[in-house]
C-alpha cells in the first residue's frame, strides 16, 4: 500500500478548477483564503505571488506552477505598487471562463483548488510548507507539464466529460507536485510525508499502511525496513514527530472514523478489521484521540446529516 494514495483516498480528495486569468499592463489582485489547498499555472507571460506571512514574493513564470497549503490570503501581481484588486468581483464576471485584470493579455493562469474533507488539513496540508513552487525547469516536473497541457486542451477544446477529465487531471497534478517537493526538499516537510522519504521510516510506513489490523510489534515493524528496534524507534520519532505505535495507533483512528462515516457496520466489526480484539479496546484508543466515543463520533455524524 502506497501511504499518500492511501491517505488522498481516505480523504476523497476532489479538484475544482476555477476560472482562468488573463492579465496585462500593470495590475495586481489580491484574493482571499482558500478554503483547502489551491494551485495556479502560469501557461503564458510572468508574474509574482505574494502570500501573506511569507517574507519575499515569488517570481513565477510560464511553465511554472505553485501549491498553496494554509488558508492565508494571497496577491498575484504585475507590479508590487499597483493597488491591488479583489479576486471575487473580477473573477464573478468571467462569464467566457476566464477573468480579466489589467490592460491586455501578457499574462494567463489556470488554476483550481483541491478539496481535502473535515480531516484533510491535519493529515495532509499540515505537514507541507505554507508554498510550493515547483518551476517549469525542474527536472521532475515533466509529469506537471503534461498534465496541465492536457488539463489546458481540456478547458479550450471542450468534448463530452471534458470538466471530469480536467478535475481528474489535477488530482495527477497534486500527487506530482507532492513527489516533486518530496524528492526536492524534504527537509521542510514533516510529519508522515517526511516518513515517505525516507530509507528507514518509508517502508515501515508502507507496511503499516498495507496491513494496520495486523498486531504490530516495533520489532516486527523494524524488521519490515532492516534496521534494529531501537534504530527504527528513535528514527520515526526524529522524523515523523511520534513513535511508530502511537503513528499506527491514530492511522487505525482514522480508518476506523471514516467507516463509522461512511457505514453501518457495528462498532465491534470496524474494531476487528482496524486491529482491535474488542469494541471496548477500540472504544479506548478511539476517544483517547478524538475525544469521544465511537458511538457519540457516530450520532454527531448523523446529527450532522441534513435529515439525519
Amino acid at each position: 500500500m502506497d501511504p499518500l494514495e492511501d491517505v488522498l483516498a481516505l480523504l476523497g480528495a476532489t479538484a475544482h478548477l476555477s476560472a482562468g486569468l488573463v492579465a496585462g499592463g500593470r495590475w495586481a489582485v489580491r484574493f482571499d483564503p482558500p478554503a483547502g489547498a489551491k494551485f495556479n499555472a502560469i501557461r503564458r507571460g510572468s508574474c509574482h505571488l505574494r502570500v501573506e506571512g511569507e517574507a519575499e514574493p515569488i517570481a513565477l513564470h510560464e511553465g511554472d506552477c505553485y501549491l498553496l497549503t494554509r488558508p492565508v490570503a494571497y496577491t498575484l501581481f504585475s507590479d508590487p505598487d499597483v493597488p491591488a484588486q479583489p479576486a471575487y468581483p473580477i473573477f464573478a464576471a468571467a462569464g467566457d471562463g476566464v477573468a480579466h485584470a489589467g490592460e491586455g493579455a501578457d499574462m494567463f493562469l489556470i488554476g483550481g483548488a483541491f478539496s481535502l474533507g473535515d480531516r484533510g488539513r491535519s493529515l495532509l496540508l499540515d505537514g507541507l510548507p505554507p508554498v510550493i513552487h515547483v518551476p517549469a525547469d525542474a527536472g521532475e516536473a515533466a509529469t506537471i507539464r503534461w498534465a496541465l497541457d492536457q488539463i489546458d486542451i481540456e478547458l479550450r477544446r471542450p468534448q463530452l466529460g471534458s470538466r471530469l477529465v480536467a478535475e481528474h487531471l489535477a488530482l495527477v497534478l497534486l500527487i506530482q507536485v507532492l513527489r516533486v517537493h518530496l524528492a526536492r526538499d524534504p527537509q521542510h516537510t514533516s510529519g508522515w510525508l517526511a516518513g515517505l522519504a525516507d530509507p528507514v521510516v518509508a517502508p515501515a510506513l508502507r507496511a503499516m499502511h498495507a496491513r494496520p489490523a495486523q498486531q504490530w510489534t516495533v520489532d516486527a515493524i523494524a524488521r519490515t525496513a532492516a534496521v534494529s528496534r531501537s534504530t527504527l524507534a528513535a528514527r520515526f520519532r526524529k522524523v515523523v514527530g511520534v513513535g511508530p505505535l502511537e503513528y499506527l495507533t491514530g492511522w487505525r483512528i482514522e480508518l476506523a472514523a471514516d467507516r463509522i462515516r461512511h457505514g453501518s457496520d457495528p462498532v465491534a466489526a470496524i474494531a476487528r478489521a482496524v486491529g482491535y480484539g474488542s469494541e471496548s479496546a477500540l472504544s479506548v484508543a478511539f476517544k483517547r484521540v478524538t475525544g469521544v466515543s465511537p458511538r457519540a463520533y457516530r450520532q454527531g455524524v448523523a446529527g450532522s446529516v441534513p435529515g439525519g
